[in-house]
């Protein structure tokens, strides 16, 4: 049996190995040399090689490694009828890793690629990292079931996403932001009413705006880099922060104080776009209510029996 051999190029496409369009992305390269490892080492590919539907091997060199690459390659590891998977990466030697569940191979290249990431600090915000469990643990919260869908969905991103924000009173105070490539810079995809602060005018114009250019632009550049941070580590935020923002909606724009917790997951997508959303609730307040579970019950065991 013939192993087959395919590449992902840092934007996520599917090459083959003898194909023009590998060889016009490598370039001149020294005759007899390695053409594949020197892709894999040094130019950010990902090499897939599949033993009928025995095993996948995925090759890589995460330092290098570019978010539409990482994305296309665990959409295939998802998609496989394959149920062995073996990684084999490169630190200062070569390291390999075998596990027969394609979710914790996912996961598994997930931490392999995290960037190194230098979170922003502010005179304005103070940041508190939440343990994600604590929310899960908590029954009455609203924000619970859409960490749950995340979850359980494997952070793709569907229409359900936004229904479920709709049923938990979520969808007022939700943003969504899109961020495409390494370091791209995160665009409003999605700015819920509830956000007055920002002003009528921005929420309705801003859509497709960077977020750098929001009109409180310290804010701005501030939430930027978590929306950044969240889309290229993969991993979900849970905050309590502390700080002040720029009223635009009021006579002369003032700084006000404002206390919430927030959620912030990351969601792929068959573009290659990953979609950052973030629900909030002032703490200590119900501008967002808890979860009643009695009503829940009525109203699913209600459909049930209709």
């Amino acid at each position: 049996m013939q192993p087959i051999t395919t590449l992902i190029s840092p934007d996520g496409e599917w090459i083959l190995p003898s194909s023009p369009a590998f060889f016009s992305a490598l370039g001149e390269t020294e005759p007899g040399i390695d053409r594949v490892g020197f892709a894999v080492k040094n130019l950010g590919f990902i090499k897939l090689e599949s033993i009928e539907n025995l095993i996948t091997e995925v090759e890589l060199h995460p330092r290098n490694v570019e978010l539409p690459a990482l994305l296309a390659a665990q959409q295939h590891i998802l998609s496989s009828p394959v149920r062995l998977f073996r990684i084999k990466y490169l630190r200062e030697t070569w390291h390999s890793e075998i596990s027969a569940s394609a979710e914790k191979t996912i996961s598994r290249l997930s931490e392999l690629c995290v960037p190194v990431l230098t979170l922003p600090t502010s005179n304005r915000f103070c940041v508190e990292a939440k343990d994600l469990s604590l929310l899960f643990e908590d029954c009455y919260n609203a924000m619970r079931p859409l960490a749950q869908k995340w979850r359980a969905g494997f952070g793709v991103f569907d229409s359900a996403v936004i229904s479920l924000a709709a049923q938990y009173g979520l969808l007022s105070r939700f943003m969504i932001a899109g961020i495409k490539g390494n370091r791209a810079d995160p665009t409003w995809r999605f700015l819920g009413e509830g956000h007055k602060w920002i002003g009528d005018e921005y929420r309705m114009q801003g859509l497709g705006e960077k977020v750098t250019n929001m009109p409180d632009k310290d804010y701005g550049g501030w939430a930027t880099e978590f929306y950044r941070s969240v889309a290229e580590t993969g991993k979900p935020r849970y905050d309590i922060v502390k700080g002040s923002v720029q009223y635009e909606d009021e006579s002369g724009k003032p700084l006000k104080p404002v206390h919430y917790e927030r959620l912030m997951l990351p969601w792929r997508t068959p573009s290659g776009e990953v979609f950052v959303t973030m629900c909030s609730r002032r703490y200590g307040t119900d501008d967002i209510p808890s979860i009643d579970l009695e009503a829940l019950w009525d109203s699913k065991t209600s459909a049930m029996s209709s």
